[in-house]
């Protein structure tokens, strides 16, 4: 089992999203991840979804979704360079003032945006890869215990420009 990465262009209309998550249940592979938004042109839209899966499925996967009438391009990023991101909000609750120099000593270190604060909650905004954002969950979980609530997006893909690491 391996993490893959594919981006889909299908044509921007009512029910297309339907339909290809649709593709994904009917056949019971489960979706890590799948952010969806319109291209420069609105005709179009762009998918990227991240899954797991193993190679003889994920071949099943991308051919099942090159018949499907609404998908355009179908692109593997799986072995290709990649400049990814998550979108990741963290709202700590009933903080000490302590806890809230703490937190904002916490945004510095991490590179991540305080984006509201009150006298006893901390909203924090991270733009991350997966794994940095994973981290950030692991030592907030630890050091707030019971405290906080992360909601978190899909993750954004493109392929890079120059030769890079992931």
């Amino acid at each position: 089992m391996k993490k893959r990465w594919i981006c889909l262009f299908v044509e921007n209309e009512i029910g297309v999203l339907a339909r290809i998550t649709g593709l994904f249940s009917g056949k019971s592979y489960n979706l890590d991840s799948l952010t969806v938004g319109i291209t420069e042109d609105k005709t179009i839209s762009r998918m990227t979804i991240s899954l797991t899966s193993d190679d003889g499925t994920f071949e099943q996967i991308k051919k099942q979704l090159s018949r499907s009438v609404e998908v355009i391009k179908v692109v593997d990023y799986t072995d290709t360079p990649l400049h990814m991101k998550e979108i990741l909000f963290v709202k700590v609750n009933h903080c000490s003032d302590a806890d809230i120099t703490e937190l904002f000593r916490i945004s510095k270190v991490f590179g991540i945006t305080v984006i509201d604060y009150d006298g006893s909650t901390v909203l924090l905004e991270c733009m991350q890869t997966e794994n940095k954002n994973d981290d950030l969950i692991v030592l907030l979980k630890r050091k707030f215990v019971n405290r906080i609530e992360v909601t978190r997006g899909g993750s954004v893909a493109v392929e890079s420009v120059s030769i890079s690491e992931r």
